[in-house]
């Protein structure tokens, strides 16, 4: 039933623009996207397929290729995790279908982009447990005998990205260090990871995160507020993180870039920030100079270049 004046009372929690909880349980997302989705497709330059890599719970993932790799050539894997707030978005959605695509294209990678439940049906930790299931499975492929023969044809899995964007960026940043707890399967480097507008607490948006991750340690709950230790062990090569000047998260990137230089970690950080823009712009204003300058730094930070 559709949310009217005569039950609107009946909202037991409200966090805009995401989602409403009403008493009886039902949630409403306050930006329905289900008619967003489209199916993998192929053009002149990629082709994507979805996969299935786990039944119970389910997970899943879009699998992106350029169309004509020379038959023996190994490309860098890109893995792509997408943001909105821990709930809502999809890896199938227009919007981050056409992102992947793009990168895909001009970076000339392997992408897989997660896709992984959504809270609050599906509490955090749901959404890292997911990304870290997708990801060792893509990881899974360094021996040449996964599943997928795309990624065991054409990966370079000496050259791994991770990216995220948002939320996105959080629970790339989560299965780094989960991972890297027990070490990358051998034949795996990875290269570098690329955060865009990066959530990690610190703001009005706590409040939500802490709703939807019922069992947490408050505000300095590691997941959300990442101590030095988990910093210093998220074993990758050079990390990029994008700012924009108008966006509410711009401090928490921040902090992020300055407590990764200060933790011990042995690589490389470069901050990068457009002014004037806002939160994501570069998804909502895909064609806008900024958002292709954004772009074109990915490519190249990808590129190994």
């Amino acid at each position: 039933m559709e949310p009217t004046k005569a039950n609107s009372g009946d909202v037991l929690h409200e966090f805009f623009p995401f989602f409403k909880v009403y008493k009886d349980g039902r949630v409403e997302r306050l930006m329905p996207m289900e008619k967003l989705k489209v199916p993998p497709s192929e053009d002149a330059e990629v082709r994507s397929k979805d996969v299935t890599i786990s039944s119970e719970p389910v997970v899943s993932a879009r699998v992106f290729m350029p169309c004509w790799p020379g038959p023996t050539e190994r490309l860098p894997v890109l893995i792509y995790i997408h943001g909105g707030g821990f709930s809502i978005g999809s890896a199938f959605h227009r919007g981050h279908h056409e992102y992947v695509s793009w990168l895909v294209a001009k970076a000339h990678v392997v992408a897989v982009l997660i896709e992984y439940r959504l809270a609050p049906e599906n509490p955090i930790p749901a959404c890292y447990d997911d990304a870290c299931t997708a990801t060792q499975w893509a990881l899974g492929h360094a021996n040449g005998n996964g599943p997928d023969q795309w990624l065991n044809k054409h990966a370079d899995f000496g050259r791994v990205y991770i990216s995220g964007d948002s939320a996105g960026a959080n629970i790339s940043h989560n299965v780094l260090v989960r991972i890297g707890r027990t070490g990358f399967p051998a034949g795996v480097t990875i290269a570098g990871v690329a955060m865009v507008h990066p959530y990690f607490g610190g703001t009005d948006d706590d409040r939500m995160w802490l709703y939807l991750c019922p069992e947490n340690s408050g505000l300095a709950d590691p997941r959300l507020k990442p101590p030095p230790e988990d910093l210093a062990r998220i074993g990758c090569e050079k990390v990029l993180v994008f700012l924009a000047e108008r966006d509410h998260l711009r401090g928490r990137g921040l902090w992020y870039y300055e407590e990764l230089k200060k933790s011990g970690w042995g690589g490389t950080v470069q901050i990068m920030e457009h002014e004037g823009e806002s939160h994501v712009f570069h998804l909502l204003k895909p064609h806008c100079d900024k958002a292709l300058d954004l772009k074109d730094k990915l490519v190249t930070f990808f590129k190994g270049t």
